[in-house]
């Protein structure tokens, strides 16, 4: 499979997967050296349509934003698909189109259908023979094994680490070929969870959560193989984006912020917007 994380596994790790919220986010994150993309339900719901994560969007509202991503990126993208958006049959249905719209993998979580954001408290979460059913599913229908079919599993919360792991081999059994627990707070936990599995493991670096923002060493020690940061970048545009508007609302002029704005020069060649402008010269010019 083209634009596969197992193949750079092989040659990085841990690998830091980033967190995109649109098109040009995508071209930004590569432009900077990133090596692989993430596209989180939260940020689908907050950027896109202005929804708390709460299962308020739905998988055409995700699928959309994925083509749009693909659209300009060759890089891997891990797509963010919540509890599966239904039975069974749904999941396997869900999976098929993540594929069909150029996903490298997604993540399934053992969370009820009415989840909570991973870093909240309440969470709920269902049997693990209804988890086991979800993954059977969803790799009932990826045929490709370099497929990432993760297992998001929320259960430290609510069953400790020993509940972590017994869910989480079940869950390897059942077909997923990498693992995502959520919102551990040690390393010495990750070291035991990722010692346990014979999967690789993911650590969700998310700012203002539950887990410490460790660093890539120390990850690294603690046997993770993924390292992702899901809304790093959309956080801070957002700061930028209100300093502006409340500029624009209360000052002025824009002077005293300009700095922070990127300037038209360096947009164009995120873009490569003069070789379009070439193509149309070149096209439209007369003989």
């Amino acid at each position: 499979m083209k634009n596969s994380f197992f193949e750079l596994l092989k040659n990085e790790k841990p690998l830091s997967v980033a967190g995109t919220i649109n098109s040009y986010t995508a071209l930004l994150a590569k432009k900077s050296g990133v090596k692989s993309l993430y596209i989180s339900g939260a940020g689908v719901a907050n950027a896109s349509y202005g929804l708390p994560d709460l299962a308020l969007t739905s998988l055409d509202n995700v699928l959309e934003d994925l083509r749009r991503i693909r659209g300009v990126s060759d890089l891997p993208i891990l797509v963010d698909c919540d509890t599966g958006w239904g039975s069974a049959l749904n999941i396997s249905k869900t999976t098929r189109e993540m594929i069909a719209s150029g996903a490298s993998g997604i993540h399934i979580e053992d969370q009820a259908s009415d989840k909570r954001c991973g870093h909240r408290p309440n969470k709920e979460i269902v049997s693990t023979e209804e988890m086991c059913d979800r993954i059977k599913a969803a790799k009932d229908a990826a045929t490709d094994e370099n497929f990432m079919l993760m297992a998001r599993t929320d259960a430290f919360a609510n069953e400790g680490i020993e509940g972590t792991i017994e869910r989480s081999n079940k869950y390897i059994d059942a077909g997923a070929n990498a693992l995502f627990p959520e919102a551990i707070n040690s390393l010495d936990d990750y070291k035991v969870i990722s010692e346990s599995v014979s999967v690789p493991v993911l650590a969700n670096i998310t700012e203002f959560g539950l887990t410490p923002l460790f660093t890539k060493q120390e990850l690294k020690e603690a046997g993770i193989s993924l390292i992702l940061h899901p809304l790093s970048a959309f956080r801070a545009m957002s700061k930028a984006a209100s300093e502006v508007y409340s500029a624009i609302s209360s000052e002025e002029n824009l002077e005293g912020i300009i700095e922070k704005m990127q300037s038209r020069d360096e947009l164009y060649e995120i873009l490569d917007y003069h070789t379009y402008e070439k193509k149309i010269d070149d096209l439209f010019s007369k003989e």
